[in-house]
Parts: structure tokens; sequence; C-alpha cells
């Protein structure tokens, strides 16, 4: 146990987790994981991108990220701080880019002192290979989505294939705005688990 008595009790418990996670591929773990930080992430997120739609899109990508690289943790720190800066890199590399989409390559912008500047953007344009694994990327996660219920798999399907935003899926399914958060939320937590059975990366 010296590994990890430096750890807090908290801290502790979350490496007890990710040890029943990656020896026992313990579900249970990774739900208890994300019960445990959810809120907790998507606090920072919302501070940092404010807005809550993105937020919470953070969120679950975050957990994505953490899970699939969650033999790269080690008890050096908390499983928290590890957890945290994983989302805050995920979020500043999201608006980074965000910034860049909405600034015009042509026009470039102007700072506080009036001074001009044009952002050399890097061309979009996917290569053969490239373009490939992205469309083997969408073809997987379609596959996902067919696994769901129904509800949850239209719910996806106009968040992610359509990008309605959420008041625009509230109108549609006519569903409270927070009903529809709420199953999008719990219909990706479905998507994850499902993913964590399939082979290939997403």
């Amino acid at each position: 146990m010296e590994l990890i008595d430096h750890l807090s009790d908290k801290a502790k418990k979350d490496y007890m987790l990710v040890q029943r996670a990656l020896n026992d591929k313990d579900q249970r773990a990774y739900t208890e994981l994300m019960g445990r930080y959810k809120d907790s992430v998507f606090y920072m997120l919302l501070k940092m991108v404010n807005n809550s739609d993105d937020a919470e899109d953070l969120t679950i990508e975050t957990f994505g990220k953490a899970f699939k690289r969650l033999d790269q943790y080690t008890p050096q720190f908390a499983f928290s701080t590890w957890l945290f800066k994983i989302a805050s890199n995920h979020s500043i590399d999201f608006i980074r880019k965000k910034r860049i989409r909405a600034i015009s390559i042509d026009q470039g912008y102007s700072n506080e002192d009036g001074e001009k500047y044009v952002i050399p953007v890097k061309e979009d344009s996917l290569d053969p290979e490239e373009s490939m694994q992205k469309d083997e990327r969408i073809q997987r996660m379609r596959d996902v989505v067919e696994k769901l219920k129904p509800r949850y798999k239209r719910l996806v399907e106009l968040r992610y294939f359509e990008e309605k935003s959420y008041e625009e899926i509230s109108e549609i399914l006519e569903l409270p705005l927070g009903t529809v958060k709420a199953q999008l939320f719990r219909a990706r937590d479905f998507m994850f688990e499902l993913m964590k059975t399939t082979k290939g990366n997403f």
C-alpha cells in the first residue's frame, strides 16, 4: 500500500476503483468514478466555455478520454487531479478550435490596440487515408447508436448527426428542455458502455 499512502482517503478509494475497472473490467467501477466527478467536471468546464450545452458534451468526452487512457494513470497524483487536467486540456483545445473557426481567415482580427492580425489556418481537408478513417469512425458510431433504445437513438441522431441544438430537439420531440438534456446525457452514458465493448477507436 506504500504506493498510495500519500493519497487522501477519497483518492485511495478512486485508485481502488481504477484498479477494479482495469483489472476486473468492472463496469460498476467506471460508473462510480463517473458519478463521483461528473458534476465537478461539468461545472469546471462550464466556467471555461460558458455554455452549458458545450460543457455537457465536453464532460462526456472528458470521461471517454480518461477511461480510454486509464492504464496511463499512476497514483503519483490523485485521480481527480489527473481527470481535471484532461478536462482542462480538452476544453482549451475546444476553445482554441472554436476561436479559429470564428475568426474570418481573410479579415483576421484586431487586438485592443487596433493592430490587425491574420491567422494562417491550415487547410482543413483530409487526405484519402484520413478521410477513410473518419468514415470508419462515423460508421462505428452509427453501429453503436443502432443498439440504443428508440428514444435515446433519436436524441443522439438529432444532436450529433443532424447537429440540432437542445432547444431545437425539445421542440421537435415536444419534450421539456430539462428532459432532453437529462435523457441525452443518459444516452451518452449508454453509448460509452457500448463503445467499451466495441473494437476500434472512436
